[in-house]
């Protein structure tokens, strides 16, 4: 079948068709159509199948892409589906929103050849919604029952991914998490127009029809103590994630019309889920008619401004530090948003919010310049003398990043190490806390960082507990024999 592939010479790159900016804007639904089977066909027969698969190793799961994109390319889509899946306990999710420019598309041998890369997270979706509909997903199966129980702290993608393979383990699983929908950020956090919500709410059923026990609006600390929880199980994963919002540290920032990334973005997932959101029906976390200015340039302040176009706000704009070469977030992303109206104001920070205490009247803001290189090695911005300038602005989001909210507070177990930024310290092989039994997973270990990374880490969670758990059994029966 070697003659199905190898036609990146010959088959340029195509995407899924995209919704028009005018047409995208009036809604949160998803802007890329589906690849039709001929069009995925055709653009995995593009992989050159090389001998180094870099796709695969720039691949935190380390999927096995060569592979199921050849299946794609002959048609057999449910080997390829298959084999997809056994490595990302959500293929669907991570067709969605994997940063792929940054990950294995930017690493696609042929792109750095000038071919363009083969459109690698297209098919993943293309693969996992086809298997979908036609009923390839199989019910998740528990395995033999252990007798051992494990409960998980929060039903983000990290303790997500955990849960399924500790069922499929044999445990018995309960996932606890304060909100009262399961998925954390997936559900939350990121917009529909990225990742509609029936796609992770037909993962959570699975999960949930699979036996998993899921246990909302249950917060740590409030419902149950830590030490209560591990009494209560035989082990636990503490896979919280990070959502302590960093300030902004200026004049005015205390004004009304200064609001956290995360509430906005909350209010609106809510809003569209069919929730009664009354700071979205007041206008406190609501864009529609006013002019918004989101500061910070990772994945999160695009969402608000692509969310904020979509409210009907007057005017966004997007104020940022660096330049357009050094931000974080994904350039298809800011591509998104410059297409949707967005005004991108580079190598500016602000200076102070204006108005009053009760309402915010715009934001004064400074050019900068970058610098010499700061101890992360990237280029350090700096002031520019005399070049300040004022933006209109009733409604200012603070996309500046994530911080660990204080765990063995919350917990009320203070013998739960952090490390200096906050976050819980874990052995870096067997991923257990300073607490025997308690381990630790994702964004709450690494710090704030991708869903796909958060699938990883969940996964050797849960073998790391497994293992665990078989010691302690096979210590157990020793003791019992002797």
């Amino acid at each position: 079948m070697a003659e199905r592939m190898l036609k990146f010479t010959t088959t340029p790159r195509t995407t899924p068709s995209k919704r028009a900016a005018d047409a995208r804007t009036g809604d949160f639904h998803e802007i890329y159509a589906d690849f039709i089977d001929a069009k995925a066909s055709e653009q995995a027969s593009r992989c050159s199948q090389c001998g180094v698969p870099f796709c695969q190793t720039h691949c935190p799961l380390h999927n096995n892409i060569p592979d199921w994109l050849r299946m794609t390319a002959q048609g057999r889509l449910q080997e390829a589906y298959a084999l997809s899946q056994a490595t990302n306990s959500m293929p669907e999710i991570c067709g969605r929103i994997c940063p792929q420019d940054r990950l294995c598309e930017g690493n696609c041998v042929i792109e750095q050849s000038g071919h363009g890369t083969v459109t690698i997270g297209a098919v993943e979706k293309y693969l996992s919604d086809k298997a979908w509909e036609e009923g390839w997903v199989q019910p998740l199966l528990a395995g033999a029952d252990r007798g051992q129980s494990v409960g998980i702290v929060g039903a983000g993608p990290a303790g997500l991914a955990a849960a399924e393979r500790l069922r499929e383990l044999g445990y018995a699983v309960t996932v606890y998490d304060r909100h009262d929908r399961a998925g954390g950020l997936l559900i939350y956090g990121i917009p529909g127009f990225k990742l509609e919500k029936e796609v992770v709410e037909r993962r959570t059923r699975r999960l949930a029809d699979g036996g998993i026990e899921f246990r909302l609006n249950f917060e740590v600390g409030r419902d149950a103590t830590l030490a209560e929880l591990r009494a209560r199980h035989d082990s636990v994963l503490v896979a919280t994630g990070v959502y302590k919002p960093r300030d902004l540290a200026v004049p005015g920032a205390g004004s009304e019309g200064v609001v956290p990334a995360l509430d906005y973005l909350i209010a609106s997932n809510r809003q569209g889920l069919g929730d009664r959101v009354p700071d979205y029906e007041s206008g406190r976390l609501n864009a529609a008619g006013r002019h918004v200015v989101v500061v910070g340039g990772g994945d999160t302040a695009m969402d608000c401004v692509r969310t904020a176009v979509r409210q009907g706000a007057a005017s966004v704009t997007c104020l940022y530090r660096r330049d357009k070469a050094n931000m974080p977030g994904s350039a298809r992303e800011v591509a998104h948003a410059e297409e949707e109206g967005v005004v991108f104001e580079w190598l500016a920070a602000p200076r102070a919010v204006s108005g009053e205490a009760l309402k915010a009247a715009g934001v004064r803001a400074v050019r900068m310049r970058l610098g010499p290189p700061d101890a992360s090695g990237r280029q350090a911005p700096e002031e520019v003398e005399g070049a300040d300038f004022d933006l209109k602005a009733d409604l200012v989001i603070k996309a500046l990043g994530f911080d660990p909210e204080d765990l063995p507070t919350a917990f009320a177990a203070d013998e739960l190490k952090v490390t200096r930024w906050g976050t819980l310290k874990a052995d870096f092989r067997s991923m257990m806390t300073s607490l025997p039994g308690v381990f630790a997973a994702g964004d709450i270990v690494r710090g704030a960082s991708l869903v796909v990374w958060a699938i990883r880490d969940g996964r050797d969670a849960a073998e790391a507990m497994h293992r665990y758990l078989e010691a302690q059994t096979g210590a157990d029966a020793l003791m019992a024999a002797e």
